[in-house]
């Protein structure tokens, strides 16, 4: 009882952070707190993020596919002596460990407050917003689901909770914004399993898996719930910009709720978003999971290969531990892509058995593209209305995506320029011409030989 006392608590608490009093925002406050923080926020960032510092921060946002590349890219670059501490599984960053030269975390922009801004550069992955909510969703329950072994709700909360006691185990529960999401799901699926339970068969759950009430929470009640308003829709801007619910800077929360109290403000948010996107080292898209793989390979991976390789091992006193792994292995761009290939399919298989196995114990209810089908046009509509932002947002991120394709292509074809020469249409320009030049002077030495000859020979006669 006092556990659902307490979660009933903080739920309250996350309500009245998502709805203000209209006193404390009032709009003229709330335009002058949050145009002060934009100005500051575009006068402060970098002008220049697109060569490899000396940090690496993967802001990591949920359900975009962040966690295959920090096991299959970032590990495989980065020995974990080089790993900030608690940088992936434990929120916020420790400063104890210095020279630590990779950070992936949940954490928003806002952390940049504590690292060297002039030696960190950024990375990131976005991917389409309503795809990005459905994920959530889905994950969230998939967690959840989990605990259903359990006979009642409060031996799956002490179970939760010694999770998170247990050292050196990475629990789902201790990392944002599972460790809100998912005790709210589980909540919600033990209540419909305990309400079946009292009704008894025979059961009737239709074929929409993203509206059976009678097992999980309908989407369309889960997008319009304000722990959703608050964590879930325009996620990705408000991580971008700093300002979720569990950022860094105290003062980042005035700004948060002033624009989810008068979402005209939100255009303000909007322009910090895409100028940190627009400074980042790279900008992946999930949807072109090969293109991005391949594009952080190059304009990633080969960065970080060279500086690596470039890193003496013993250049601190006593510290022999600073190991670099692409030294070591002789790492180089096609080496990383084919053990990234590799690590992600083990990874996805992984995954997939255990997505399997969690959604069986919430039967019939399964969450699949097909069954997205069924989702009616009202809800699509609805997931991107609350997520105007993270639409413009990703907009502009396709549009980085492209240059930044760009920029790969050209690198495939500096490769193929000899080394000491400027370009290669002028190597091109300049081979052609000796040989043009050459070929010109042969036909007017023929030409002087032949002439030659008939003069000789008119002589004779």
């Amino acid at each position: 009882m006092d556990h659902a006392l307490i979660r009933l608590a903080l739920l309250l608490l996350l309500v009245i952070k998502v709805y203000p009093s209209s006193n404390a925002y009032d709009f003229e406050h709330c335009a002058n707190t949050v145009k002060q923080w934009a100005s500051l926020s575009l006068h402060s960032d970098t002008k220049d993020g697109h060569i490899l510092n000396d940090l690496l921060f993967f802001l990591h946002v949920p359900r975009t596919g962040g966690r295959t590349y920090f096991y299959c890219f970032l590990k495989k670059l980065y020995s974990s002596s080089l790993e900030c501490p608690r940088s992936y599984d434990k929120l916020h960053f420790d400063p104890r460990k210095r020279n630590c030269r990779l950070l992936a975390t949940h954490d928003d922009y806002s952390i940049m407050s504590k690292l060297p801004k002039e030696k960190t550069s950024v990375v990131t992955l976005l991917r389409s917003p309503i795809d990005r909510v459905f994920s959530a969703y889905e994950f969230s329950i998939e967690v959840a689901a989990r605990f259903l072994v359990h006979p009642n709700m409060t031996s799956a909360s002490k179970t939760s909770a010694q999770l998170r006691l247990k050292k050196g185990v990475i629990s789902t529960l201790e990392i944002w914004p599972w460790k809100y999401l998912v005790p709210w799901m589980m909540e919600d699926l033990f209540s419909r399993r305990d309400a079946r339970k009292l009704k008894g068969p025979p059961y009737t759950y239709g074929n929409d898996s993203y509206n059976m009430k009678e097992v999980v929470m309908p989407l369309h009640e889960f997008i319009n719930h304000p722990v959703a308003l608050d964590i879930i829709h325009n996620g990705a801007t408000f991580q971008v910009a700093g300002l979720t619910n569990n950022s860094n800077k105290w003062e980042a929360h005035d700004v948060r709720h002033c624009v989810m109290t008068h979402q005209t403000l939100g255009k303000y948010v909007l322009e910090v978003a895409k100028k940190r996107l627009g400074d980042m080292l790279y900008v992946g898209l999930t949807e072109n999971h090969k293109q991005s793989a391949t594009m952080f390979a190059n304009l990633v991976g080969s960065q970080v290969i060279s500086q690596l390789a470039a890193s003496s091992p013993g250049t601190e006193a006593g510290n022999d531990t600073l190991t670099v792994e692409a030294k070591s292995e002789n790492m180089t761009v096609g080496k990383l892509m084919r053990t990234y290939e590799t690590c992600v399919s083990k990874l996805r298989s992984s995954q997939s058995k255990r997505r399997i196995n969690s959604f069986k114990r919430i039967s019939p209810a399964n969450f699949t593209k097909e069954a997205r089908l069924h989702v009616s046009e009202a809800v699509l509509k609805k997931i991107t209305l609350l997520n105007s932002l993270d639409v413009e947002l990703y907009q502009h991120a396709q549009n980085i995506f492209a240059r930044q394709h760009q920029v790969m292509e050209q690198k495939f074809l500096d490769s193929d320029r000899p080394e000491g020469l400027q370009s290669k249409s002028y190597i091109g320009f300049t081979r052609e011409g000796l040989y043009l030049i050459l070929f010109i002077f042969l036909l007017f030495f023929i030409y002087l030989y032949v002439n030659a000859k008939r003069r000789i020979s008119k002589l004779k006669i």
